[in-house]
């Protein structure tokens, strides 16, 4: 029987496909995480004596047997069991008796699936946190080890003024600190306890919230048994911004990277095992990683207006809508995950041309520099520009930048502040404690 399920119901075959949809698929991923909010829950009930001491011991005991099952890959939800909250508690019931029946006092299945997603929402966010900081700490290398290698800069996709490859990685470097502020603010909105709010309006049971919250390692409370059931979608999409920040900023990369290494720019390469090939042009080195990359960071720039559109009219309460959260964000999230592992991948084996500036068709960046070398010499500016556009009108503008290039502040090619990148990202982590 359902956990809602009265003698005398029956839903037809085609209502219940319709209501469960692809819901079973996220289960396994809540597993887990159900069997430790079951486990909290029932301390605290073994606590305030709605289970004996005996009775809460053994269902502890019980399902922290269901959660090695769990992470042996034993773990499977039967055929007219209808979700994950169900098979945990019929295999404890099956195996301890009626002390399993006990477990769902106090607590409805609204709460049960909320506490589960924080807890899986907050696991997540913090692997997220980790793989953005590897990406980091590879771009700020990568950025060093190229730092001396000059590359165009561009406005308007119009040769502009000179860069480095330090410069360019280094930027996305600084791009993923104020993502990382996103992430973790969104950690901060899933480090919240809804466990006890029921189906969104408490207990008249005595139950002890502060101390499930403390027991799951909760930073607080959602206080208000209403909002805590409100916090369901809000909290999904707070952290689906957060991680829609870090796929603009990867797919951003992405991009560059398909027109950087396209032969009309020709500024990096990667081993031909890491791009595809041609069925007729033999010469073809296509960027199908970076290319999907792009691809599937735009999916996932898209995701928080899918969840904003889903909760957009509903009132306050619970409502079913609800259920398809996790088929929107749960796969998002893997997907940002492998986009930054793939990224990390090509980044370890980019390989970046040298002196690209000595090509003639790069020789106007430097008239910024002819300006200002004539603003060096006591030539007011708009003087010394009217003088370096006229020789470009006539042809006869030239500039040694290998002599002359000389760019000393704060994040310019000649001063990356890596380090000062490096302690923001440090400080930024330190709001995950």
């Amino acid at each position: 029987m359902k956990l809602w399920s009265k003698e005398s119901t029956s839903t037809s075959q085609l209502v219940e496909q319709f209501t469960v949809g692809r819901d079973k698929e996220f289960d396994f991923l809540l597993a887990k995480y159900d069997v430790q909010g079951s486990i909290a829950h029932v301390r605290m009930l073994g606590e305030v004596g709605l289970m004996s001491k005996e009775e809460a011991d053994t269902a502890v005991k019980g399902l922290e047997a269901i959660a090695a099952d769990i992470e042996e890959g034993r773990f499977r939800i039967e055929e007219g069991i209808e979700d994950v909250h169900s098979q945990v508690e019929f295999i404890l019931t099956q195996r301890i008796g009626e002390a399993g029946k006990k477990i769902h006092s106090g607590r409805s299945r609204n709460d049960q699936v909320a506490v589960d997603i924080k807890l899986y929402l907050r696991a997540e966010v913090l692997a997220i946190k980790q793989e953005v900081k590897e990406t980091f700490d590879l771009l700020i290398a990568q950025s060093e080890k190229f730092k001396d290698h000059l590359l165009p800069g561009y406005t308007h996709l119009q040769i502009a003024m000179p860069s480095s490859f330090g410069l360019w990685l280094g930027a996305y470097a600084e791009s993923l600190t104020d993502d990382m502020e996103g992430l973790a603010a969104a950690f901060q909105v899933a480090n919240k306890n809804p466990l006890g709010s029921g189906a969104g309006y408490g207990s008249s049971f005595p139950l002890n919230r502060k101390r499930t919250t403390e027991l799951l390692g909760f930073k607080t409370l959602n206080w208000n048994s209403v909002y805590a059931q409100m916090s369901r979608g809000k909290t999904e999409r707070v952290i689906a911004t957060a991680l829609s920040g870090i796929a603009g900023t990867i797919g951003r990369l992405a991009m560059d990277c398909c027109l950087y290494i396209n032969q009309n720019f020709g500024f990096i390469s990667f081993p031909s095992e890491l791009t595809t090939g041609s069925s007729i042009m033999p010469h073809k080195k296509n960027p199908d990683v970076f290319e999907l990359i792009r691809a599937k960071c735009n999916r996932i720039v898209a995701v928080p207006n899918e969840l904003s559109l889903l909760l957009a009219n509903l009132p306050s309460g619970y409502h079913r809508d609800l259920q398809l959260t996790k088929e929107i964000l749960f796969p998002a999230i893997e997907e940002l995950k492998a986009c930054l592992q793939m990224t990390r991948l090509m980044l370890q084996h980019l390989s970046v041309k040298t002196n690209i500036l000595d090509d003639e068709k790069y020789k106007y960046l430097f008239s910024v520099e002819a300006v200002n070398e004539l603003v060096n010499k006591g030539i007011p500016f708009r003087e010394a520009y009217k003088q370096v556009g006229n020789q470009i009108e006539e042809g006869e503008f030239a500039f040694d930048y290998k002599k002359q290039l000389q760019h000393v502040h704060e994040g310019s090619i000649g001063n990356l502040c890596n380090d000062e990148i490096v302690g923001v990202m440090n400080g930024v982590l330190q709001k995950f404690s």
